[in-house]
């Protein structure tokens, strides 16, 4: 019986211990959730503050997040520039540009000169100039020019672009006021079919300088202006020009002076450098050749004069040669010395000279060994620059210098 009671007191005692514990348990618990000191009865206030301002950071986040704009760099004219040409068309082409890269990687290069106005008067990329928006002329042919051009501009790359001026068969559909006119009055049109400006008309100025402002403003980095002439071939006697009449009797080498002196004024306060491409035979004729172009008309108002000295374009008996696309080395030679000569009697530098090559097929098939010669041609009058022009904008195969040769 003593042992039962003793057994039975023992259990009595540990469950009044573990109950005492559990107690002392949920008091502390119950103490843990009890206000202590001043209550603060704003703290549904504060809550919609820290709402707001999770909101406000998840906003910041998100803006931080988005890219910087665009910037658009410019680089300077390499001293001695080898260039090839590309249309609007192959430079937006994928497949294309992975050719000119290598092309770029692999010979000595280092420009390009790329279409933005060709004879068609489309502009080929996107425009936020209104009065280029509004003239409908916009083709985007190279869609993200932009970032094309810093892609060329991140290997050195120095771009060109060619502005064909006063051949232009659209915007003569929206002006005809600003065309070159038959007697009649009709819009008159050359050999090919192509349109052509006014070359006196002051309203083309302007539109010209607009599209040339609108092209450095995207990465060009220099304004080559080819076409600044009058028209050389189709029903000539047919042509009427309306601005002869509006700003009295002028020849057509004056107007075209006047209208390099317009570019130099437009463009030289900008800091924006431009080019003329010229006849080739400007080199040695002694007129205007019935065009309005004459070599130390340009040479005053351009950073650069580009001669086309293509010896398929040079006529029957050249300096004695029945064809003198045979010739090239000897073609380039003398047109050249006559331009250096003609630049220094007129006091300009002889290094504005930078003559288009020709890397085609006319006249003769033009093989790397041609090519070569007429850039030896070109080395030997004392010029460190060309242009190379190929209309299908192929290279491969041209005699282009490899680098590091």
């Amino acid at each position: 019986m003593n042992q039962d009671w003793k057994k039975h007191g023992a259990t009595r005692i540990a469950t009044i211990v573990i109950g005492a514990c559990v107690v002392l348990a949920a008091a502390f618990l119950l103490l843990s959730y009890l206000p202590f000191g001043k209550v603060d009865y704003s703290m549904h206030t504060q809550g919609a503050d820290v709402a707001e301002s999770i909101t406000a950071a998840q906003a910041t986040t998100t803006a931080s997040v988005e890219p910087p704009p665009f910037v658009v760099t410019h680089l300077p004219t390499p001293v001695a520039l080898k260039a090839i040409y590309l249309t609007n068309w192959a430079a937006g082409t994928p497949s294309y540009r992975a050719k000119l890269f290598d092309t770029i990687d692999t010979t000595q290069v280092n420009a390009v000169v790329i279409d933005i106005k060709d004879y068609t008067g489309r502009i080929g990329f996107p425009v936020d100039d209104p009065v280029l928006v509004a003239s409908g002329a916009e083709q985007d042919r190279i869609p993200d020019i932009k970032e094309f051009i810093a892609s060329l501009h991140a290997k050195g790359i120095y771009v060109i672009g060619r502005i064909s001026s006063f051949q232009d068969s659209y915007i003569v559909t929206k002006h005809p006021e600003w065309a070159v006119a038959t007697k009649e009055g009709g819009i008159w049109q050359d050999t090919k079919g192509v349109k052509w400006l006014d070359p006196g008309n002051h309203d083309v100025w302007d539109y010209l300088t607009a599209i040339g402002k609108q092209s450095y403003a995207v990465g060009f980095d220099e304004l080559n202006f080819d076409y600044i002439r009058f028209p050389s071939d189709g029903k000539l006697e047919d042509m009427s020009f309306p601005s002869f009449a509006a700003n009295g009797t002028s020849t057509k080498s004056v107007i075209i002076k006047d209208f390099f002196s317009y570019l130099h004024d437009t463009f030289a306060p900008l800091h924006i450098p431009i080019s003329a491409d010229l006849f080739g035979l400007t080199t040695s004729a002694t007129d205007d050749m019935g065009i309005g172009q004459i070599l130390e008309n340009a040479l005053p108002y351009f950073d650069y004069v580009s001669p086309m000295v293509y010896p398929s374009h040079f006529g029957h008996g050249f300096i004695g040669y029945a064809k003198p696309a045979e010739y090239p080395y000897e073609v380039i030679k003398y047109s050249i010395e006559h331009a250096v000569e003609r630049a220094q009697a007129a006091s300009s530098s002889p290094s504005k000279l930078r003559p288009w090559l020709q890397a085609f097929d006319l006249g003769a098939i033009y093989t790397p060994e041609m090519i070569r010669k007429e850039m030896q041609a070109t080395y030997d009058v004392g010029l460190n620059s060309w242009l190379l022009w190929n209309a299908a904008s192929v290279y491969q195969g041209k005699g282009l210098p490899e680098k590091g040769s």
